[in-house]
């Protein structure tokens, strides 16, 4: 039925997700999305797709939030030279994402204050497009001398330090490039894209049981949020629900990944500012954490548990109990290590005032997740469009209005006592009955949304089947799109020495977006 409320005529999609998909000719997509902002609607995801084989051109497509609920605008390409309006004037947060999908498909915006390519590097050459259909993913091609057209600052004592993009320790490529004046940042700028790893195109040989697998590597920290989207997606398509208990169950999985990141991060910020006394505490509980989840779902990270149709692992009485005792033990001692990050000095002389975000920025650039609770946006999926389980738990939303260093370590301490809160109700109150229902394979052509808040953010999954249970085009969103841009402003003022916690303070995914 079309969905009233919307800029747009649209219709419902199956789901727990409320979203709505609507057709939208080339000519009128600004129309639309201009209607949409004019409402507070906001932009989430914007990607490309190949309709070649199935006789049309190419696609755009974009997903817009608002508080209807997730917009589709499905937007048919011509298939040579194929345009479309851009939309970075409206929604800057596009800029990057209309790169990506020329990188990637070949679709171009027109007017877009940025044609750099974003993706691409040297890995393959201009003109080629790897997630088109005639795209051989075998095809290996000659590496290619990359050069980057970095804007420069010029002015009497500017210089540029370069950073990465390989870094110290185990964490994944990005470049930064920043303009200075002794240790004041003027400017920095970003370089993504160095682990592309072709996970949008894996996903086109697979059936939908086999993508589950890889929609939980999409980003390793996430892997219960980009599996449950997954899921929710493929049930979307299925017109299909999984039961009361895997429902329960996999709020649970979410709300003890979200502890473990919320302690991790925690302690590295402790560790950015000299107090390694911080880091070892946070992380010894996040390793005793990581320990219990081992034992109760087979795996420290919560990987393969969600599944379409429900969940792969059950939980035993035994150890939903042994969650609830860790939790009584974890969460006093983080109450403590609070009050200590709270009283020190040299912490909060480090945290406050540092790398500033402001709410207006905030909207304006479309900060999401918990960095942007932090600096005034009040959004968080489990409030706003819950879904089972949280549509009964009453989830207190976590925010600052401050955006600064303080701000974001503050919105972790309070999400983490919340997941505390909310894996309590969840584990006393386990419906009985089956984990996971067997799910139909849908008919190709059917489109599937999946729409989760994970702890770094809104994480999406749009899905179009293709016959036989396969996968025509699948895109998974972090929201790390989003939030980097605002890191290159929230240094901006700030020495560089800050730049490692105000880094750490977002803790966007390198994996996220270089799929």
């Amino acid at each position: 039925m079309p969905a009233t409320g919307l800029p747009i005529a649209a219709d419902r999609l199956p789901g727990a997700a409320p979203a709505f998909l609507a057709a939208v000719e080339p000519a009128r997509l600004r129309e639309a999305c201009e209607q949409a902002r004019a409402r507070g609607a906001r932009l989430v995801a914007l990607w490309g797709s190949d309709e070649t084989v199935r006789g049309a051109g190419f696609a755009l497509h974009v997903a817009l939030a608002s508080s209807e609920g997730l917009l589709w605008l499905a937007v048919p390409l011509a298939r040579e030279h194929p345009r479309y309006p851009g939309i970075a004037d409206l929604f800057p947060a596009a800029n990057r994402k209309q790169r990506a999908a020329y990188d990637l498909v070949g679709i171009h915006a027109d007017e877009n204050p940025d044609h750099r390519k974003w993706l691409r590097h040297g890995a393959w050459p201009g003109g080629t497009f790897p997630l088109r259909k005639d795209f051989d993913p075998a095809r290996r091609f000659p590496l290619a001398e990359d050069r980057y057209p970095f804007v420069r600052v010029e002015g009497e004592g500017v210089h540029e330090i370069p950073v990465g993009p390989v870094h110290a320790g185990t964490i994944e490529p990005g470049h930064f490039r920043f303009s200075i004046v002794g240790e004041k940042i003027l400017r920095l700028e970003e370089r993504l894209g160095y682990k592309h790893k072709g996970i949008e195109k894996r996903f086109e040989s697979m059936t939908l049981d086999e993508g589950a697998r890889l929609a939980g590597r999409v980003s390793g920290d996430s892997t219960v949020a980009f599996a449950w989207a997954y899921a929710m997606a493929v049930e979307s398509a299925c017109d299909a629900a999984p039961p009361p208990r895997a429902a329960a169950l996999r709020g649970c999985l979410l709300e003890l990944e979200r502890i473990a990141n919320h302690l991790g991060d925690l302690g590295y910020l402790g560790n950015d500012v000299a107090l390694a006394f911080g880091f070892f505490q946070f992380w010894r509980l996040k390793e005793d954490l990581l320990r219990v989840n081992a034992r109760a779902f087979g795996h420290r990270y919560l990987m393969d548990t969600v599944v379409p149709g429900g969940v792969a692992r059950d939980l035993s009485t035994g150890a939903a109990a042994e969650i609830l005792t860790a939790l009584d033990r974890i969460e006093p001692e983080v109450r403590r290590l609070r009050a200590i990050y709270d009283e020190h000095a040299g912490v909060q002389d480090r945290f406050m005032t540092t790398g500033e975000v402001t709410p207006a920025l905030a909207a304006k650039l479309g900060l999401t997740g918990l960095a942007g609770r932090a600096s005034g946006l009040r959004r968080d999926l489990r409030v706003d469009h819950p879904v089972a389980p949280y549509d009964t738990l009453g989830v207190r939303l976590a925010a600052a209005d401050a955006g600064d260093v303080a701000a974001r370590a503050a919105v972790r301490f309070e999400e983490l006592f919340e997941s505390a809160r909310l894996l309590r109700l969840l584990l006393r109150g386990l419906p009985d009955g089956p984990t996971r229902v067997p799910l139909a394979p849908p008919a190709a052509g059917r489109r599937g949304i999946g729409w989760v808040e994970g702890w770094r953010g809104e994480v999406l999954i749009a899905l179009d089947t293709a016959a036989e249970g396969r996968i025509h085009r699948l895109h998974p969103h972090d929201p790390s799109w989003q939030n980097w841009p605002l890191l290159e402003r929230a240094v901006l003022g700030n020495i560089v020495p800050d730049f490692p916690l105000i880094n750490k303070s977002f803790n966007l995914s390198y994996a996220g977006q270089d799929l």
